[in-house]
């Protein structure tokens, strides 16, 4: 799950008058290493004329269940009935390169013109899956998210974060300053993960097995919880009782397993000390927003855990970074909604943005 410039690749799209394609319903569609979550989206507008939308049509699929991505897009055009859509904007984790998408945690090769051309498709517009998700936060109202940490008010003037442990670590950073939301995205999840205390530092040797670099997402992130715990098992000489990051957060939610206990608060003390670093890094004091997939299992120990102490603890911005709101919002259709938003506002660019 990351991101990098570009945003995204356009591919040059057959001789459809923008504004046809504005009107006309398109694929909108959220592509993780886990799931990928499509809709139908219906262009409107609003009583002031302002650019709105209808998903008509939403499914989610289990990525491990096809061959690749145009199997899942063509079995969901196939149960369409109605418009057929002629566009697509696909959010998807990774960077583009050419016609090709460089991704660790997708199981198949995705290919821009193959998409277009196998799909009928007269455009194809991929951009970076914590792009949308960002997108879409910038429009969430806060009172539709958990607060975790932090005395401030989320300030959409100044910078904020976007961070997701998923099947991957996604991150992005909003900036303000013009009428469509501003988006950074980030190789959050690829950069150097940092140990602070000696457990960490062990754990990160072990993890690394003599490889110098070991990325973030190599913890923070589904598999990289239950990394994390068979590592702390190996550290203990305790046999490992899961076999699943799943059964890992279910047995510490339930207080029902010391390693699972310890696992997760690891996890999750360590991740905020990621986010602190972040918000130094991307100047986003305006607020950060916790996505992905894991951390809405676990938010009860994510609020009990060191998460905001180690977030704080960074020497003479304490008292800023204390400061800084942080909130948990449910990904679920996030993707899918600000992939369809941020179509509409760059469908007619035709470009590179």
């Amino acid at each position: 799950m990351q991101g990098a410039s570009p945003q995204f690749v356009d591919q040059p799209p057959r001789q459809v008058p923008a504004p046809a394609a504005a009107r006309a319903p398109f694929l909108a569609a959220d592509v993780g290493g886990t799931h990928a979550r499509v809709g139908l989206i219906q262009p409107a507008a609003d009583s002031a004329g302002d650019p709105n939308l209808s998903v008509l049509h939403y499914r989610k699929f289990a990525c491990a269940g096809y061959n690749d991505l145009h199997d899942i897009l063509r079995e969901f055009t196939a149960t369409l009935d109605g418009p057929i859509a002629t566009h697509a904007c696909i959010a998807c984790a990774g960077l583009v390169s050419g016609d090709d998408l460089i991704n660790a945690n997708l199981p198949w090769r995705v290919s821009i013109s193959r998409l277009r051309d196998e799909l009928g498709l007269d455009r194809v517009v991929l951009v970076n899956d914590f792009t949308a998700v960002a997108y879409a936060a910038h429009f969430q109202d806060v009172a539709d998210s958990t607060r975790v940490t932090g005395h401030g008010a989320i300030d959409p003037a100044l910078p904020r974060l976007v961070v997701g442990p998923g099947t991957g670590l996604g991150a992005a950073a909003l900036i303000p300053g013009g009428e469509r939301p501003g988006i950074l995205p980030t190789e959050g999840g690829h950069a150097a993960l940092a140990a602070r205390t000696e457990l960490e530092l062990e754990v990160l040797r072990r993890l690394g097995n003599g490889r110098a670099h070991v990325p973030n997402e190599q913890v923070f992130s589904g598999p990289g919880l239950f990394a994390l715990y068979r590592t702390l098992c190996e550290l203990r000489a305790v046999h490992a009782q899961f076999e699943s990051p799943a059964q890992v957060t279910a047995a510490a939610l339930a207080r029902g397993d010391a390693l699972a206990i310890e696992t997760v608060e690891l996890f999750c003390a360590w991740f905020g000390s990621l986010i602190g670093d972040l918000v130094m890094l991307l100047g986003a004091y305006g607020g950060v927003y916790l996505a992905g997939g894991v951390l809405p299992r676990i938010a009860p120990l994510l609020r009990a855990s060191g998460f905001a102490a180690r977030l704080a603890d960074k020497g003479a911005l304490r008292a800023v970074l204390e400061r800084v709101p942080v909130h948990l919002i449910d990904h679920g259709q996030l993707g899918v909604t600000g992939a369809a938003h941020w179509f509409l506002d760059h469908e007619s660019e035709g470009r590179r943005s």
